[in-house]
């Protein structure tokens, strides 16, 4: 799919602190969503940072000319990948006082501090998980709450936002937890664009584990149909014609719907219909949005059919899901 234009925006380092057995998944995956990101039009930069230049993985994978700890502005973004589980999942842990301080600096200047997995023992260490939502591997869920038990730390959910502190449960839910921080900054079809590229589900929220419609209908193996979903996609608030649609698949009409039905089990409005209602669950979370805005961003000429194919599709109002912080 052809990446949508975005608008230019300032740069935003992400900052991958390594601190001593640091898990490779949990700092591979946040890597590569980040990284592909950029690569489909965001302005992020990747920097490896250490209290120390070299390193050593619980894998065994070494890594070397690892940055000093930098001065941390606010629009940075600090990443905590997590280390060896056993040692924090029993208790076990050794900050150093360097990174600790740093942590805390970074909190102050207004950085978006996150973590994976064991990573959230290491903002508890600095302090930074007092009153906040957050999370971490199931098997270090109740080490968590014993050693910071001021934090408010929540089981069964695959990451939390909390402020500027964002918590990840273990491993594959940094991939989760990093598609949501970049859906938050450039929209849920940017997101879906990177999580195509990466070739993994995104899913809604850490809560929610249904994935999401943008991904959910495209595990089939027809061209046509994978063009048609392209272009609705880029189309998703226009008017556009079925034979428009058609035209993008390089089929006939009757042939597209056809493939379409065989292909995702839904027709082709049924489809379109469903990409729109989940990008208005996104809409809905912005309290500047009135229920009449989100309909029209997300292409419903007629409130009031948004409002009934919202029930439908929901079994409540748009407004009770608003209330509810169901969206």
């Amino acid at each position: 799919m052809t990446p949508q234009p975005f608008p230019p925006e300032p740069s935003r380092r992400v900052l991958f602190l390594l601190l001593p057995e640091v898990n490779l998944l949990d700092l591979a995956g946040p890597a590569q969503v980040f990284a592909a990101a950029a690569s489909l039009g965001a302005n992020y930069s990747l920097a490896f940072c250490a209290h120390q230049p070299e390193m050593v993985s619980a894998q065994g994978l070494a890594f070397a000319r690892l940055e000093p700890l930098p001065p941390v502005g606010p629009r940075d973004r600090v990443l905590i990948p997590g280390m060896e589980l056993a040692r924090y999942a029993t208790g076990e842990l050794r900050l150093e006082p360097a990174v600790r301080e740093w942590l805390r600096g970074a909190y102050a200047a207004g950085a978006h501090l996150v973590s994976v997995c064991t990573g959230a023992f290491v903002l508890g260490e600095a302090g930074l998980l007092d009153h906040r939502r957050c999370t971490t591997h199931w098997s270090a869920i109740e080490a968590l709450r014993a050693r910071y038990p001021l934090a408010r730390v929540q089981d069964a959910v695959l990451f939390t936002h909390d402020g500027p502190v964002t918590t990840s449960a273990g491993i594959a839910a940094g991939i989760d937890m990093a598609l949501s921080v970049v859906e938050q900054e450039r929209g849920p079809l940017f997101a879906a664009q990177v999580a195509r590229q990466l070739v993994v589900y995104l899913r809604r929220n850490g809560t929610h584990a249904q994935t999401s419609v943008f991904l959910q209908y495209r595990t089939h193996l027809h061209p046509g149909v994978h063009r048609a979903q392209d272009f609705l996609l880029e189309k998703l608030a226009e008017p556009v014609s079925l034979e428009q649609v058609a035209a993008a698949a390089r089929m006939s009409v009757r042939s597209l719907s056809r493939a379409f039905r065989e292909a995702t089990g839904l027709t082709l409005t049924a489809y379109r219909q469903r990409l729109r209602l989940e990008l208005a669950r996104t809409l809905l979370h912005n309290p500047e949005l009135s229920i009449e805005d989100v309909a029209l961003k997300t292409g419903f000429a007629d409130v009031r059919h948004f409002r009934r194919l919202w029930s439908r599709e929901f079994g409540f109002a748009p407004s009770a899901a608003r209330q509810r912080g169901q969206a």
